[in-house]
């Protein structure tokens, strides 16, 4: 089913807010136009009854102009979050466009059982293969960016800050201050996990909790070893 989005509407934002609490980005893991579509049709700040959207909007608003250019992808806000109805009859010429827009909010109960059939099949042989072989340690290797509030924050003081989190399953790894505009760096640090044992979401939460050096985390990069 398909939740078409006005993000003029208090429903829209709060659809778009749900959207969020489990995204840092409308799509990818990094920001895109389709970001920068989405946050120029709100006509005012989402508040703190929404506070993904509102963390999401504070963020993106915080990017500078220059920034924005860089970004990928088309100026574009996804159907499902257009800022009027996504009625088909209302715009049938529009059909084909929208068939190429991605549905961030759709689902389809056939699709979805025939997923649940085949995670069910792959447990099923994962187990199978399991209780023969010795159990392997599935790792991720992830590059976070660690972005300050201003020029004027001590960048040596918050990697230790980021540093001081120690976790079973935990390696952190090399880091370097990458210039993002106005004199500000952002922090890029590589660390190891365990994936049974550490939350990559705990891990952004626990840095993003060091309030006073860190405005936001996000994940730069997110491979399987």
């Amino acid at each position: 089913m398909t939740i078409a989005i006005s993000i003029s509407s208090e429903k829209g934002v709060k659809d778009l807010d749900t959207y969020l609490s489990e995204r840092s980005y409308v799509e990818g893991y990094q920001p895109t136009n389709a970001d920068v579509a989405v946050f120029e049709a709100f006509s005012k700040p989402p508040t703190s009854s929404t506070p993904h959207a509102l963390r999401w909007y504070n963020h993106i608003k915080s990017f500078s102009t220059e920034e924005k250019k860089k970004f990928t992808g088309v100026k574009k806000i996804p159907s499902t979050l257009g800022s009027g109805s996504a009625s088909a009859s209302a715009k049938p010429a529009a059909k084909a466009d929208d068939d190429d827009d991605i549905d961030l909010f759709g689902s389809d109960e056939e699709e979805d059982a025939e997923a649940a059939k085949i995670r069910e099949e792959r447990l099923k042989a994962y187990s199978e293969k399991k209780s023969k072989k010795p159990a392997l340690i599935a790792k991720s290797s992830i590059v976070l960016d660690v972005k300050p509030w201003d020029d004027e924050t001590d960048m040596k003081e918050m990697e230790a800050k980021v540093r001081t989190i120690e976790k079973d399953g935990l390696v952190w790894g090399a880091s370097k201050l990458v210039p993002v505009g106005y004199g500000i760096k952002k922090l890029q640090i590589m660390c190891v996990v365990e994936d049974e044992k550490v939350s990559v979401d705990d891990l952004t939460e626990e840095i993003t909790a060091f309030e006073d050096f860190v405005q936001s985390v996000d994940i730069a990069a997110f491979n399987k070893i």
